[in-house]
C-alpha cells in the first residue's frame, strides 16, 4: 500500500467513526496516554465532528490517570500504567468524567525506553467502555516511536468502529 493510499484509508477510518456514531445518536470521547492526543486529532479531521466528539483526555503521566480518570493508585501500583486494567480504568473513567456515550482509552510503551520482559516497547493497550459493557485489547506494533503512536491511533479508530457496531446491540 503507498502512503497515499493508506492516509486515505485512515481518513476513510475516521470519517467511518464519525459517521457511525451520528447514525446512532452518540458522543466518545478518549482518553489517551501514549498517543497524546493523536486519535482525538484525527477525529476533529472530520468535517462535522464536533456533532459527536465529546472529550479528549491526555493523561501522560501517572497522576493525570489518577486525578483525571480516576486510575486506582493499586491499579498502577500492582498492574502498570500499560496493562489492560489500566486501560479498563482509563475508559470507565473518561466515559464518567465525560459523560459521553462511548470511550476509547489507550496507554502503551512508544519506545525508545520503558518497556519490560512481559510487555516490550510497541506494547499497547486499548479499553473501550459503551452501554456500560468495557473491551479491553492488546496489540503489539513494531517501529520507532511514531510508527507506535501512529499505528496505535490507526488501529484505536478500527476498534472503536467495532466496539460500537458489536457492543451497540
Amino acid at each position: 500500500m503507498t502512503e497515499s493510499e493508506n492516509k486515505k484509508e485512515k481518513r476513510s477510518m475516521e470519517k467511518k467513526v464519525v459517521d457511525l456514531l451520528k447514525k446512532r445518536g452518540l458522543t466518545v470521547s478518549f482518553a489517551e496516554s501514549c498517543t497524546g492526543g493523536m486519535i482525538s486529532a484525527n477525529i476533529v479531521n472530520v468535517p462535522g465532528s464536533s456533532d459527536v466528539f465529546a472529550y479528549g483526555f491526555v493523561t501522560y503521566s501517572d497522576q493525570a490517570k489518577k486525578k483525571i480518570l480516576a486510575v486506582r493508585e493499586k491499579t498502577l501500583k500492582n498492574a502498570g500504567a500499560v496493562s489492560a486494567k489500566c486501560a479498563m480504568e482509563m475508559a470507565k473513567g473518561g466515559l464518567k468524567r465525560s459523560g459521553a456515550d462511548i470511550c476509547l482509552s489507550i496507554t502503551g510503551f512508544a519506545g525508545p525506553g520503558g518497556g519490560n520482559d512481559q510487555y516490550p516497547v510497541g506494547t499497547v493497550f486499548m479499553g473501550c467502555c459503551y452501554h456500560k459493557k468495557c473491551k479491553v485489547r492488546e496489540f503489539h506494533f513494531e517501529g520507532d516511536r511514531n510508527s507506535v503512536r501512529k499505528l496505535g491511533t490507526e488501529q484505536a479508530l478500527k476498534f472503536l468502529a467495532e466496539c460500537i457496531k458489536k457492543m451497540g446491540k
